[in-house]
């Protein structure tokens, strides 16, 4: 059963979706969307069991391409171009190949159509082990978190998470329970025919110092999306948006006009 998607809606123009990836939520994207306002009506999208949109055992692709497609209908969007990133690439590219008369153009950001062999094991296991009934503010879950993540990227990156739930306790916003139960689904990736190839414009767009897209990807990329083009942006990781947001908007800005 689909869901309805929290959302946030800025400019004005052109539709234009942008969805996040896992353990993330809209709001990773509002300075991208900010900049676009001028030329677009940027939505960017809470994924079901993330951010602010409702919580549900299910977490396949489908699922979660099946909740888009349900928000583009209900906004009357489509045909609308759409931007995902890591798992809500992979969302992405499975609703254009599910529904491809909803989406006009692809890019697909720092992901490919493939399974992976990892896991985010690690990210569940601190979240969920974090005993956050004792924290009376950020700064003491960051102490908590930092036990199990010195790394101050991650753990600044997993407590966009956080919250103050109604009894003035933190917790997660993210529904763990789902996310681990899926796990081997969000790294993996649906078969599909090659009959049922997406054939509009696409863009894969990975960051120079991420291996999420590589060229022994590349036939199953040009089997899947005959027309897709693939780029790299140097000097970005995995989180191409936030290492390198200037380079991502000029090359989807060029993407949008093509």
């Amino acid at each position: 059963m689909s869901l309805d998607l929290s959302f946030s809606e800025t400019g004005d123009g052109p539709p234009l979706i942008i969805l996040h990836g896992l353990f993330g939520w809209k709001r990773n994207w509002a300075n991208i969307a900010k900049t676009l306002s001028d030329d677009y009506r940027v939505f960017t999208l809470d994924l079901r069991n993330h951010g602010q949109s409702p919580h549900a055992p299910e977490m396949s692709y489908d699922a979660m391409a099946a909740d888009v497609a349900r928000f583009i209908r209900a906004h009357d969007l489509g045909p609308v171009p759409l931007l995902g990133h890591s798992m809500g690439g992979k969302a992405s590219m499975v609703l254009a190949l599910r529904e491809p008369s909803l989406i006009e153009r692809l890019l697909v950001l720092d992901i490919s159509p493939i399974p992976y062999d990892r896991d985010y094991d690690d990210y569940i296991a601190a979240m969920r082990h974090a005993d956050l009934s004792s924290a009376s503010s950020r700064a003491e879950v960051d102490a908590i978190m930092k036990v199990e993540f010195p790394d101050r990227a991650i753990r600044t990156f997993l407590m966009q998470n956080l919250l103050k739930t109604s009894s003035g306790l933190y917790g997660w916003r993210v529904n763990i329970d789902a996310i681990e139960a899926h796990m081997d689904d969000i790294m993996g990736f649906p078969e599909v025919d090659s009959d049922d190839a997406y054939e509009g414009p696409t863009l894969f767009l990975g960051g120079g110092q991420s291996d999420y897209i590589t060229l022994a990807h590349q036939a199953e990329i040009d089997r899947l999306f005959p027309l897709a083009d693939l780029d790299i942006i140097d000097d970005a990781g995995h989180w191409v948006h936030a290492d390198q947001p200037d380079a991502l908007v000029a090359r989807l800005k060029t993407f949008l006009t093509a």
